[in-house]
């Protein structure tokens, strides 16, 4: 089974790109975040003629996530992540897929930090390890993926010193990703490649992707019934080179049946 998560950066501006990559690599599950489309706009129909069943969650111009599944029922089981009913951002939904419950998530970026924007992006973070802890607890196999806006180790920035100020960086949003990962998740990626440099996220400006100038930002987190069934994983970095394409690269892993 093969799942993958895509930053897509605007799901109708990007089309072209993302059913060229779903053709060419056939994942079995997608996540997807930062649609940038109101719910009445998402290309639902073309996600379906490309052979996916899809749930998604919009919001206009900003945020919005979405789950694929190939030749397979989604069974919906939310749409918000819990803790703040008054949170309006669609930036989290859950569904089972093929016995698997995926989370999709797009965490927040938190800039500038400190600030408003800061805090609400540690407040999620409290959020989404409380129900992390709920997840683990139900014994159930779990897949946790998205954009978590974070490099949790210096072996995932590009010159690391340039970004100790940054939000995604800053000591309290490791501290953060770490308690989390330390509930008994597997970072998938990290487990595959431990001491290699992994980059997920290529900024438009200043030639990174040529440069290899990146972030790993795009995570998957795996409850313990699946760390044993991780048998592969990686980057499609190609897909950051095509024209009109994301900022962000397709993240994919395997697991054994």
């Amino acid at each position: 089974m093969k799942i993958a998560t895509y930053n897509v950066n605007g799901v109708n501006g990007r089309l072209p790109v993302l059913l060229r990559w779903l053709a060419e690599t056939t994942p079995d599950v997608v996540c997807l975040q930062e649609l940038k489309a109101p719910q009445e706009k998402f290309p639902e129909v073309a996600i379906r003629d490309a052979g996916y069943n899809v749930i998604w969650h919009g919001q206009k111009s900003w945020n919005g996530v979405a789950i694929l599944a190939r030749n397979m029922e989604i069974s919906e089981v939310r749409r918000a992540l819990p803790g703040d009913p008054e949170d309006e951002h669609s930036r989290y939904i859950e569904a089972v897929v093929n016995g698997i419950t995926i989370g999709c998530l797009y965490l927040p970026n938190g800039n500038p930090a400190p600030g408003p924007k800061f805090d609400y992006k540690l407040r999620w973070f409290e959020r989404l390890t409380l129900h992390a802890a709920d997840l683990l607890a139900s014994g159930k196999p779990v897949v946790i993926t998205g954009d978590y806006n974070v490099m949790p180790t210096e072996l995932d920035v590009y010159k690391p010193e340039r970004w100790v100020e940054d939000a995604l960086f800053r000591p309290e949003t490791r501290e953060a990703f770490k308690n989390l990962v330390a509930q008994g998740w597997t970072d998938a990626i990290r487990k595959l490649y431990p001491d290699q440099k992994i980059y997920t996220f290529y900024d438009y400006f200043r030639n990174a992707y040529g440069r290899d100038a990146g972030l790993r930002i795009d995570h998957f987190l795996l409850s313990p019934q699946l760390d044993s069934r991780l048998v592969a994983g990686a980057v499609d970095r190609n897909v950051r080179g095509w024209e009109k394409t994301s900022d962000h690269c397709p993240v994919w892993i395997e697991l054994a049946e």
